[in-house]
């Protein structure tokens, strides 16, 4: 790739500094030049490569109206040619990254090389790495400082290689499912014993084919008699007392709270609201039963087919929150709710 490339940068309504959530309707728009982090990416390229014009769109209006925000890609890397785009970092924003890769799909079916940055729990990863060289960065931009020195060399790497950057390992991307044949010094059987033997040592060694690592969890045996038991009311559908008094995030929840059910028998726009920043507020805030059923369970109480519900309901936000901080919110959750005889848990999502 000889000569200065042009790049095509995207960014989502908060790092292209249009706002924040209330601007995560905003339809797709097209900046001349660099915004944002992709100033600094753009200094650090140097003569390789410049940011010719910036992509910003809004994270709900991109996941919402996907057709509408794919085709006015199209028509953005028509009208500019990129040599290169390069699409956020996300890092654990969930609606982002997944933004981040619907545009890499785009430009990798007009044959265009995508690079981007997402923390490895983003959906985002799983889903589109096939069609980009998406690099590992922390989970929150407080990880800016490193994730654009990563990307800018990457970038760079890549002009200088015409693209040979090299397999996931020596590059330092997330692996995208991509095979390629090639001649091997030994064949497959000596290397398979080879493996093999490291093995039963105890040595170090690296599969060639590394299987995925699912989580399994044994359920719990059921409940003998629901008309007897203590149930509880847990969600990560972020239905919080109103004004959120904890400041649960709507994306990357760092936390989660706990609120009390005793006076409250039905959710109303004037008790209650959802902190959740993944789908529209709008019907939740209405009535968040939709999301917590408060108001059937209290009726199941009073018919008897509920034993009791706990004093307090569990709320956090699921969008773009880690599996780490998830698992520990679920066991600290757990601890307390077994303290108080709870024997059943309601779980909602969204």
């Amino acid at each position: 790739m000889m000569g200065k490339k042009r790049i095509l940068h995207y960014l989502n309504q908060f790092f292209g500094q249009i706002g924040g959530e209330d601007k995560a309707h905003i339809e797709p728009m097209l900046k001349e030049g660099p915004v944002g982090a992709g100033v600094a990416i753009n200094n650090g390229l140097g003569d390789s490569a410049e940011i010719v014009a910036t992509i910003i769109c809004g994270d709900s209006y991109f996941n919402e109206n996907l057709e509408d925000a794919k085709a006015k890609i199209q028509e953005y890397i028509d009208q500019i040619k990129p040599d290169l785009v390069i699409a956020g970092p996300a890092f654990n924003a969930g609606r982002y990254g997944m933004a981040c890769g619907h545009v890499a799909e785009v430009a990798a079916k007009n044959g265009i090389p995508v690079i981007s940055g997402m923390y490895k729990e983003n959906p985002g990863v799983e889903i589109f790495a096939k069609y980009a060289y998406i690099l590992p960065t922390a989970d929150s931009a407080a990880g800016m400082r490193k994730a654009v020195p990563a990307i800018v060399e990457f970038t760079k790497k890549y002009i200088e290689t015409d693209g040979n950057v090299g397999g996931p390992e020596e590059a330092g991307y997330f692996p995208r499912g991509i095979r390629k044949n090639f001649f091997a010094e030994e064949r497959g059987s000596l290397r398979a014993v080879k493996m093999l033997i490291k093995k039963l040592k105890g040595e170090d060694f690296v599969t060639e084919y590394p299987m995925p690592d699912f989580d399994r969890v044994a359920p719990n045996p059921p409940v003998a008699d629901i008309s007897k038991a203590k149930i509880a009311l847990v969600t990560s559908g972020g239905i919080v007392p109103k004004g959120n008094p904890d400041r649960i995030e709507s994306s990357s929840a760092s936390k989660y709270g706990k609120y009390k059910l005793t006076d409250i028998d039905d959710f109303t726009p004037e008790n209650s609201q959802t902190a959740h920043g993944g789908y529209d507020p709008v019907y939740a805030n209405e009535d968040a039963d939709r999301v917590l059923p408060l108001d059937v369970v209290k009726e199941m109480v009073k018919e008897g087919k509920i034993g009791s519900l706990h004093d307090y309901w569990y709320a956090t936000v699921g969008n773009g929150t880690s599996v780490a901080n998830a698992k520990r919110y679920a066991q600290e959750i757990a601890k307390d709710l077994v303290a108080d005889g709870v024997q059943a848990v309601i779980l909602t999502s969204t």
